[in-house]
Protein backbone atom coordinates (compact mmCIF):
# COMPACT_ATOMS: atom_id res chain seq x y z
CA UNK A 1 0.00 0.00 0.00
CA UNK A 2 1.44 3.34 -1.02
CA UNK A 3 1.57 6.19 1.48
CA UNK A 4 0.55 9.78 0.83
CA UNK A 5 1.50 12.81 2.93
CA UNK A 6 -0.93 15.74 2.88
CA UNK A 7 0.08 18.95 4.62
CA UNK A 8 -2.03 21.94 5.58
CA UNK A 9 -1.50 25.12 7.59
CA UNK A 10 -2.96 26.52 10.75
CA UNK A 11 -4.36 30.00 11.30
CA UNK A 12 -2.35 33.11 10.41
CA UNK A 13 -3.05 36.83 10.17
CA UNK A 14 -6.78 37.14 9.45
CA UNK A 15 -7.06 33.61 8.08
CA UNK A 16 -8.58 32.00 11.17
CA UNK A 17 -10.51 29.47 9.07
CA UNK A 18 -7.73 27.88 7.06
CA UNK A 19 -9.31 25.12 4.97
CA UNK A 20 -5.94 23.53 4.25
CA UNK A 21 -5.48 22.67 7.92
CA UNK A 22 -9.04 21.38 8.13
CA UNK A 23 -8.48 19.13 5.12
CA UNK A 24 -5.19 17.74 6.47
CA UNK A 25 -6.92 16.95 9.76
CA UNK A 26 -9.94 15.36 8.07
CA UNK A 27 -7.86 13.18 5.74
CA UNK A 28 -5.38 11.94 8.34
CA UNK A 29 -5.74 8.18 8.66
CA UNK A 30 -8.08 7.89 5.68
CA UNK A 31 -7.55 5.75 2.61
CA UNK A 32 -8.08 6.73 -1.00
CA UNK A 33 -8.10 3.98 -3.60
CA UNK A 34 -6.05 1.77 -1.32
CA UNK A 35 -3.57 4.54 -0.49
CA UNK A 36 -2.92 5.40 3.15
CA UNK A 37 -3.09 9.12 3.93
CA UNK A 38 -1.12 10.92 6.63
CA UNK A 39 -2.34 14.45 7.27
CA UNK A 40 -0.02 16.93 8.99
CA UNK A 41 -0.65 20.48 10.18
CA UNK A 42 2.30 22.82 9.62
CA UNK A 43 2.99 26.19 11.28
CA UNK A 44 2.85 29.36 9.20
CA UNK A 45 6.40 30.06 10.35
CA UNK A 46 9.25 30.46 7.89
CA UNK A 47 11.80 29.05 10.36
CA UNK A 48 9.88 26.22 12.01
CA UNK A 49 8.18 24.89 8.90
CA UNK A 50 11.30 23.17 7.56
CA UNK A 51 11.85 20.99 10.65
CA UNK A 52 8.16 20.21 10.94
CA UNK A 53 7.97 19.18 7.29
CA UNK A 54 11.22 17.20 7.43
CA UNK A 55 9.94 15.24 10.43
CA UNK A 56 6.73 14.39 8.58
CA UNK A 57 8.58 13.31 5.43
CA UNK A 58 11.10 11.20 7.32
CA UNK A 59 8.45 9.52 9.46
CA UNK A 60 7.21 7.32 6.63
CA UNK A 61 8.34 6.50 3.13
CA UNK A 62 5.70 8.55 1.31
CA UNK A 63 5.35 8.05 -2.40
CA UNK A 64 3.26 11.18 -2.85
CA UNK A 65 3.47 14.50 -1.01
CA UNK A 66 0.63 16.99 -1.49
CA UNK A 67 1.14 20.43 0.05
CA UNK A 68 -2.04 22.46 0.44
CA UNK A 69 -2.56 26.06 1.47
CA UNK A 70 -5.30 28.67 1.30
CA UNK A 71 -5.02 31.54 -1.19
CA UNK A 72 -7.90 33.97 -0.60
CA UNK A 73 -9.12 35.27 -3.93
CA UNK A 74 -8.51 32.06 -5.86
CA UNK A 75 -11.67 31.03 -7.69
CA UNK A 76 -11.11 27.28 -7.37
CA UNK A 77 -8.43 24.74 -6.35
CA UNK A 78 -5.25 25.50 -8.28
CA UNK A 79 -2.54 23.02 -9.22
CA UNK A 80 0.68 24.99 -8.93
CA UNK A 81 3.10 24.20 -11.74
CA UNK A 82 6.27 25.48 -10.03
CA UNK A 83 7.83 26.29 -6.65
CA UNK A 84 10.61 28.89 -6.71
CA UNK A 85 13.61 29.34 -4.43
CA UNK A 86 12.46 32.73 -3.14
CA UNK A 87 10.95 34.02 0.10
CA UNK A 88 9.53 37.50 -0.38
CA UNK A 89 6.69 37.80 2.13
CA UNK A 90 3.89 40.35 1.62
CA UNK A 91 2.76 39.84 5.24
CA UNK A 92 4.54 38.53 8.36
CA UNK A 93 4.47 34.89 9.36
CA UNK A 94 3.14 34.04 12.81
CA UNK A 95 6.56 34.83 14.29
CA UNK A 96 6.48 38.35 12.84
CA UNK A 97 9.15 37.63 10.21
CA UNK A 98 9.07 39.22 6.76
CA UNK A 99 11.94 37.85 4.67
CA UNK A 100 12.53 39.86 1.50
CA UNK A 101 14.29 38.39 -1.54
CA UNK A 102 15.81 35.56 0.50
CA UNK A 103 16.25 32.00 -0.77
CA UNK A 104 14.30 29.07 0.60
CA UNK A 105 17.54 27.09 0.46
CA UNK A 106 20.80 28.89 -0.32
CA UNK A 107 22.25 25.80 -2.01
CA UNK A 108 19.12 24.60 -3.77
CA UNK A 109 18.12 24.95 -7.43
CA UNK A 110 16.21 27.98 -8.67
CA UNK A 111 12.93 26.09 -8.83
CA UNK A 112 11.19 22.73 -8.79
CA UNK A 113 8.42 21.69 -11.17
CA UNK A 114 5.34 20.03 -9.73
CA UNK A 115 5.84 16.29 -10.23
CA UNK A 116 2.21 15.34 -9.62
CA UNK A 117 0.28 14.41 -12.80
CA UNK A 118 -1.39 17.82 -12.77
CA UNK A 119 -3.20 17.46 -16.09
CA UNK A 120 -4.59 14.05 -15.12
CA UNK A 121 -5.80 15.59 -11.86
CA UNK A 122 -7.33 18.51 -13.74
CA UNK A 123 -9.19 16.10 -16.02
CA UNK A 124 -10.32 14.10 -13.00
CA UNK A 125 -11.74 17.24 -11.42
CA UNK A 126 -13.56 18.14 -14.63
CA UNK A 127 -15.04 14.67 -14.92
CA UNK A 128 -16.27 14.92 -11.32
CA UNK A 129 -17.76 18.38 -11.84
CA UNK A 130 -15.18 20.06 -9.60
CA UNK A 131 -13.82 23.42 -10.82
CA UNK A 132 -10.04 23.77 -10.87
CA UNK A 133 -7.13 25.00 -12.95
CA UNK A 134 -3.36 25.00 -13.42
CA UNK A 135 -1.56 28.03 -11.95
CA UNK A 136 1.88 29.17 -13.05
CA UNK A 137 2.75 31.11 -9.90
CA UNK A 138 2.55 29.90 -6.32
CA UNK A 139 3.46 33.30 -4.91
CA UNK A 140 6.42 33.84 -2.59
CA UNK A 141 4.88 33.18 0.82
CA UNK A 142 4.79 30.06 3.01
CA UNK A 143 2.91 27.86 0.54
CA UNK A 144 5.60 28.31 -2.09
CA UNK A 145 8.34 27.87 0.53
CA UNK A 146 6.81 24.65 1.81
CA UNK A 147 6.25 23.23 -1.66
CA UNK A 148 9.88 23.99 -2.53
CA UNK A 149 11.06 22.32 0.69
CA UNK A 150 8.85 19.30 0.06
CA UNK A 151 10.54 18.81 -3.32
CA UNK A 152 13.98 19.41 -1.83
CA UNK A 153 13.51 17.05 1.10
CA UNK A 154 11.89 14.33 -1.03
CA UNK A 155 14.28 14.58 -3.97
CA UNK A 156 16.29 11.46 -3.10
CA UNK A 157 13.09 9.45 -2.60
CA UNK A 158 11.76 10.12 -6.10
CA UNK A 159 8.36 10.93 -4.60
CA UNK A 160 5.68 12.78 -6.53
CA UNK A 161 5.37 16.24 -4.96
CA UNK A 162 3.18 19.24 -5.61
CA UNK A 163 1.21 22.16 -4.22
CA UNK A 164 -2.52 22.75 -4.44
CA UNK A 165 -3.73 26.21 -3.54
CA UNK A 166 -7.27 26.27 -2.15
CA UNK A 167 -9.95 28.97 -2.22
CA UNK A 168 -11.29 30.28 1.04
CA UNK A 169 -14.52 29.03 2.63
CA UNK A 170 -17.83 30.94 2.40
CA UNK A 171 -17.87 32.11 6.03
CA UNK A 172 -14.48 33.77 5.55
CA UNK A 173 -15.33 35.16 2.10
CA UNK A 174 -18.42 36.82 3.53
CA UNK A 175 -16.28 38.96 5.84
CA UNK A 176 -15.05 41.11 2.94
CA UNK A 177 -16.93 44.16 1.65
CA UNK A 178 -16.69 42.65 -1.80
CA UNK A 179 -17.08 38.92 -1.08
CA UNK A 180 -14.26 36.74 -2.36
CA UNK A 181 -14.73 33.57 -4.41
CA UNK A 182 -15.19 30.61 -2.09
CA UNK A 183 -15.91 26.90 -1.96
CA UNK A 184 -17.51 24.77 0.78
CA UNK A 185 -14.96 22.80 2.76
CA UNK A 186 -16.64 19.49 1.83
CA UNK A 187 -16.09 20.19 -1.88
CA UNK A 188 -12.50 21.26 -1.21
CA UNK A 189 -11.97 17.97 0.61
CA UNK A 190 -13.44 16.07 -2.35
CA UNK A 191 -11.03 17.87 -4.71
CA UNK A 192 -7.96 17.10 -2.60
CA UNK A 193 -9.02 13.48 -2.06
CA UNK A 194 -9.49 12.98 -5.79
CA UNK A 195 -6.12 14.60 -6.50
CA UNK A 196 -4.49 12.19 -4.05
CA UNK A 197 -6.15 9.17 -5.65
CA UNK A 198 -5.08 10.20 -9.14
CA UNK A 199 -1.54 11.18 -8.12
CA UNK A 200 -0.95 7.90 -6.30
CA UNK A 201 -2.45 5.69 -8.98
CA UNK A 202 -1.40 7.41 -12.22
CA UNK A 203 1.05 5.53 -14.41
CA UNK A 204 3.08 6.73 -17.36
CA UNK A 205 3.39 10.31 -18.62
CA UNK A 206 0.91 13.01 -17.67
CA UNK A 207 -2.03 13.75 -19.96
CA UNK A 208 -1.56 16.22 -22.81
CA UNK A 209 -4.29 18.63 -21.79
CA UNK A 210 -4.33 22.38 -22.28
CA UNK A 211 -3.73 24.37 -19.12
CA UNK A 212 -1.30 27.11 -20.08
CA UNK A 213 -1.74 30.87 -19.86
CA UNK A 214 -0.59 33.94 -21.82
CA UNK A 215 0.28 35.80 -18.61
Amino acid sequence: MSKVLVTGFGAYAEETENPSGTIAWRLNGRRAGGHEICGVLLPVDTVEVRDALAAAILEKDHEVVVVTGVAPGRTAPALERIAVNVRDFPIPDIGGRIPIDEPVDAEGPAAYLNSLPIKAILQGWRDAGIPGYVSNTAGTYLCNQTAYLAHHLSHARAARVGLIHLPTVPTRAAQFESPLPSMPVDQIEEAVLLAISIAAGHEGPDLRLGGGAIS
